[in-house]
Formats: C-alpha cells, sequence, structure tokens
C-alpha cells in the first residue's frame, strides 16, 4: 500500500477553502492542464456524504476514467474513495484547518492507494509518489491564486 501526504498553507478564513474544495468545479480549477481533466458526471455540484463523481483523464498518456464516491463528510473534513478507475485502491482523506491569528487555513492530504498488477505494481511505487507530489505542488499554486485575494 502506498502513501502519500502534502499540505501547505493559504491566507483565507477555512470556510472559504471548505466552500471551495467541497464544490466539483474546483477539480477543473486545480487540476493541472496535461491531465486533460473532464468532469463527465456527477451526482451533485456540492460534496455530500454518498456523492458520486465520474471524471476522465489522462494517466501516462493514455485517457482514464475514474469513479470516485464521497465516503465520509464531517466539518472540515471529506473522503473520496475510488470505486473504478487506474488504481486497485485509492483513499483521500482531505483536511482543512484554521489558524485565527494568521487567518490561514492549512489544507492537508493523505492518499492511500495500491496500485494495480500485484508485486509489478509495487515497482512503481515510488513513481506515484513522484508524480502525486508534482500533481500536488500544482494543486497548491493554483488553490493560492484561487483563494488568496491580493490588495
Amino acid at each position: 500500500l502506498g502513501f502519500f501526504k502534502h499540505k501547505f498553507n493559504v491566507n483565507c478564513h477555512i470556510d472559504k477553502a471548505w466552500e471551495f474544495y467541497t464544490h466539483i468545479n474546483h477539480l477543473a480549477i486545480i487540476t493541472p492542464r496535461q491531465l486533460d481533466l473532464a468532469i463527465l458526471d456527477t451526482t451533485d455540484l456540492k460534496f455530500i456524504e454518498g456523492t458520486e463523481v465520474w471524471i476522465q483523464g489522462k494517466i501516462l498518456l493514455f485517457k482514464k476514467e475514474w469513479h470516485s464516491r464521497i465516503t465520509q463528510v464531517r466539518p472540515y473534513e471529506y473522503v473520496d474513495e475510488m470505486l473504478s478507475g487506474p488504481f486497485k485502491r485509492w483513499k483521500h482523506l482531505h483536511i482543512f484547518r484554521y489558524d485565527v491569528q494568521l487567518n490561514q487555513t492549512e489544507i492537508a492530504d493523505e492518499v492511500e492507494f495500491q496500485l494495480p498488477y500485484g508485486a509489478m505494481g509495487r515497482i512503481f511505487e515510488g513513481l506515484t509518489n513522484i508524480e502525486l507530489k508534482r500533481i500536488f505542488e500544482h494543486r497548491k499554486k493554483a488553490t493560492t491564486k484561487a483563494l488568496e485575494v491580493s490588495d
């Protein structure tokens, strides 16, 4: 089982970050263009427990479909799990924490993943972590640009 963690701070109130990240449209804003993301369908525009999402994007030069469900939502935390797609297992925990003094929201991501093809797939976990780091660094920049208001 692979594990990936990423976190960063954004200068905005937690409610603004939460509203942004729990609306389906955030995916198009924070996903790197090279992944050629398309939202195919969703059961809800706002993420609530049970929301299902169907997307398509490029993974290793191939268009792949991805179907996930929001399996847990509680104040400032939600989990999406892949039901079908390129991974054998994908569970993504999103956590939002607020620092009142700094007026900053910490956005943390914890991803458990398992690649297909058993032992052969495990060989590529390191490469997957490198790719996830690149994607999540892009998400950090795009989130900051979308949520921080410059004076």
